[in-house]
């Protein structure tokens, strides 16, 4: 009886054994099909590791994003929408790829089938670039190419287990309200608020220097969000301006400078490309007084400047600085009298040639871009205004690839451009 007993022991042990190994294997089994089910579900894996694309910061772009069999990630950026038009953008991207280290991936950007009045665009070329960071921080150029049928695929190894991806290195609202409490103190600046955007964030205008002095230049930055050049440009003309130095007071002898930085202040933090939250494009409709209504950044820079030109201060020159896959001076030709004007902008090319690493040019005898804040501004106001775009790739002057330094380098330098401009009396 013992004996059986001790049978039925030894039986019950080794039962229980191999049950527990059936166990196992069923996980074993169950945990492989759902490790090589992962692409089909997003969580796609990479030559050592799962892979995610996190856009959980400010100034990440709107995507989704899936894997193919493959094991190219496949990423969809979404469109922003103009207002009652059919028009819609797609051209800024910025998120992070976390892997385990030592990851090799290539990524896939899709939807650049951009809209502009009414006909199809495309924002990429094949000499557009591609920036990446380990920290959000300290950018390089990454290996990238617009493919044929309009998409941009970049080649990405992940050392440390994260890495940022960008297609200019990013300036965020959070840099420019670091920028702005480095300078608030000194007597030089004075920061006023002056309308809020869609979503409530407060629009200032930046004065650097003596409202009283002989004359006065304004800029405007990130009418567009995906455009970080002209925050860059900004930030390195305010700095240089604000050095304790014989040039900077020659400078602010001469001119006073008013910089609204970051006109689309939501679009930026949001990770679009062109629009505000409500559909306006920031650089259109300045033929006429902006809507409050869907446009309250434009509409608080016109209440701005028509309390400046009531109170006789005028801007003698305004530059609207953007970005775009080519860099030119835009010289639009609305229908007014234009003798000073033209001649005002060949010397503002000429000093930018002369003063700058700008080479790039001008529009044409023919240009005219109907509603743009040079045009509309020229023609209603007599504001000397243009827009500015600055090469998103290349920057011929210098034989090297945009960047942050090299846009900073820009604005020191328009700095003796404008004091030179002004050498001459505009008249208006």
């Amino acid at each position: 009886m013992s004996q059986r007993r001790a049978d039925l022991g030894l039986t019950s042990g080794r039962l229980a054994r191999e049950d527990a190994m059936v166990v196992l294997l069923r996980v074993t089994v169950l945990l492989s099909v759902l490790w090589f089910a992962a692409p089909a579900f997003g969580e796609v894996t990479g030559s050592t590791g799962p892979i995610y694309i996190n856009t959980s910061f400010e100034n990440a772009s709107p995507l989704y994003w899936e894997t193919d069999a493959a094991g190219v990630i496949h990423v969809y950026l979404v469109y922003d929408q103009e207002r009652s038009s059919p028009n819609r953008a797609n051209g800024h991207w910025f998120f992070e790829v976390q892997a385990t280290p030592d990851t090799k991936c290539t990524l896939v950007l899709h939807n650049f089938d951009n809209v502009w009045n009414g006909r199809k665009g495309s924002p990429i070329s094949d000499r557009t670039i591609c920036y990446v960071s380990g920290d959000a921080r300290t950018w390089r150029l990454a290996p990238a190419r617009k493919t044929d049928d309009n998409c941009m695929q970049i080649e990405l190894e992940i050392d440390s287990g994260s890495l940022y991806v960008a297609r200019l290195e990013p300036y965020r609202l959070c840099d420019l309200e670091a920028f702005e409490e480095r300078i608030r103190g000194d007597r030089r600046v004075q920061i006023t608020a002056v309308g809020k955007t869609v979503q409530g964030r407060e629009l200032e205008i930046i004065r650097v220097g003596d409202p009283n002095a002989p004359y006065r230049v304004f800029l405007r930055a990130r009418a567009h969000p995906w455009e970080a050049g002209g925050n860059w440009v900004v930030e390195g003309l305010v700095e240089r301006l604000l050095r304790d130095d014989h040039d900077a007071k020659r400078y602010l002898d001469r001119y006073c400078v008013y910089v609204m930085p970051m006109a689309n202040k939501d679009g930026v933090v949001r990770g679009w490309t062109r629009f505000n939250q409500l559909g306006a494009d920031l650089n259109r409709k300045w033929d006429q007084p902006p809507d409050p209504a869907v446009n309250p950044e434009n509409h608080a820079l016109e209440g701005w400047l028509r309390s400046v030109i009531a109170a006789g201060r005028i801007p003698h020159l305004l530059i609207d600085l953007h970005n775009d896959e080519g860099g030119q001076l835009h010289i639009s030709r609305p229908n007014v009298d234009l003798d000073l004007y033209l001649k005002n902008m060949q010397r503002l090319e000429a000093m930018l040639r002369e003063y700058t690493w700008f080479t790039e040019g001008s529009t044409g005898a023919s240009f005219r871009n109907p509603g743009s804040i040079g045009e509309g501004l020229l023609e209603r106001f007599g504001v000397n205004a243009c827009v500015l775009e600055l090469n998103a790739n290349w920057i011929a002057g210098l034989n090297t690839p945009a960047s942050a330094v090299r846009w900073k380098l820009f604005g020191n330098q328009l700095c003796e451009a404008i004091f030179q401009y002004f050498d001459v009396r505009p008249d208006r």
